[in-house]
């Protein structure tokens, strides 16, 4: 199972619901089916949306852990580090859709929370009320459009730990953003050119005990616009990488794995993030704010350390071009999970 490239759509299982082995490798775009049916317990799906501006960073997410599903927003000043979290579980995913498609939309509506991400053919809008998310009935509402320029190329690959046990990812950072988030009486505008989306889409059958890196950034260094996907732990061994950069829309595919050098008694101290065995990416992540989420339930035990910071070092461009990284917004995080 080498790294190969997928030029062709298939379908991530079979008829029995195992690994398709014809599906393992990368792609440029997200060809991959996600059929996934079965194995009750193990399948988790989600769709994560992160964006960054300059002033906020805003995610929401709409999750299905075979036995729950899990929506959470979270938004953080980037001056002022105000920081608010909110989590909703829906017992065995009532009102959850998971579509097997990236480019599709999907909602969860409920009284506590609303998210729709709406699929509109050139990009997804996403639109986003909480009645109550600072308490005392205070709410916080976004609509963005997140838009998919022509020609654009995302990060796309099967994970294969055994016939059983498979993850397909698909990372598409470097969106360009526009609209607003309102929260805490301020009312944030965010620009295309200054605005940037990062979409995690998983579909896959998991083990019960995971752990893992995830760094990404966006935005324009030396005039490129760049998008950074760096991923350790959970792809060792499996020949396979979630590791890409993508300068001006275009994917260069990194295979090797990468070096994650941080300090676990005190995550704020810079990390470093580097290519195994070449020069090609060498980079330091600066954190500015630290974001701790734990969960402690009967079957779900998970604690991650997401890290918003700013990248700052080198990657090479396919045609061996070497870009200078300075002031990357992005994040890096350490995560462990029973699940």
């Amino acid at each position: 199972m080498g790294a190969k490239e997928i030029k062709e759509l298939v379908q991530l299982c079979d008829q029995r619901g195992q690994l398709n082995e014809g599906s393992v490798g990368w792609s440029r775009a997200p060809i991959i089916d996600c059929n996934v049916t079965g194995s009750p317990l193990r399948k988790k799906k989600w769709n994560y949306w992160c964006v960054t501006s300059p002033d906020v960073l805003f995610s929401a997410t709409i999750s299905h852990i075979d036995y729950a599903a899990v929506l959470f927003v979270y938004v953080l000043d980037i001056k002022s580090k105000r920081f608010k979290e909110k989590t909703v579980l829906s017992p065995f995913g009532i009102g959850c859709d998971m579509p097997n498609e990236v480019n599709a939309s999907l909602r969860y509506v409920s009284k506590e929370m609303s998210l729709l991400f709406t699929e509109d053919g050139d990009g997804t809008t996403i639109e986003v009320t909480v009645p109550s998310f600072n308490g005392a009935g205070k709410p916080l509402t976004a609509k963005l459009k997140v838009r998919r320029p022509e020609g654009y190329e995302s990060l796309n690959v099967v994970i294969p730990w055994s016939k059983q046990r498979f993850q397909f990812t698909s990372k598409a950072p470097a969106l360009p953003v526009s609209g607003t988030v309102n929260w805490n009486g301020v009312s944030y505008s965010l620009i295309e050119g200054e605005a940037y989306g990062t979409l995690d889409f998983g579909r896959g059958k998991w083990p019960y005990q995971s752990t893992w890196n995830w760094g990404a950034a966006s935005g324009v260094s030396e005039g490129r616009t760049i998008g950074l996907n760096f991923g350790g732990q959970w792809t060792d061994g499996t020949g396979q990488t979630e590791n890409g950069v993508l300068v001006d829309g275009k994917l260069v595919k990194i295979n090797e794995d990468m070096l994650w050098t941080y300090d676990k008694t005190n995550y704020m101290n810079p990390w470093c993030i580097s290519t195994a065995k070449s020069d090609d990416v060498e980079l330091t992540f600066v954190p500015i704010f630290e974001r701790v989420a734990a969960t402690k339930a009967v079957i779900i035990r998970s604690e991650v350390h997401q890290l918003v910071g700013s990248y700052y070092g080198h990657i090479t461009a396919q045609s061996g071009e070497r870009i200078r990284i300075d002031n990357l917004l992005g994040w890096a995080e350490d995560h462990i999970a029973s699940w």
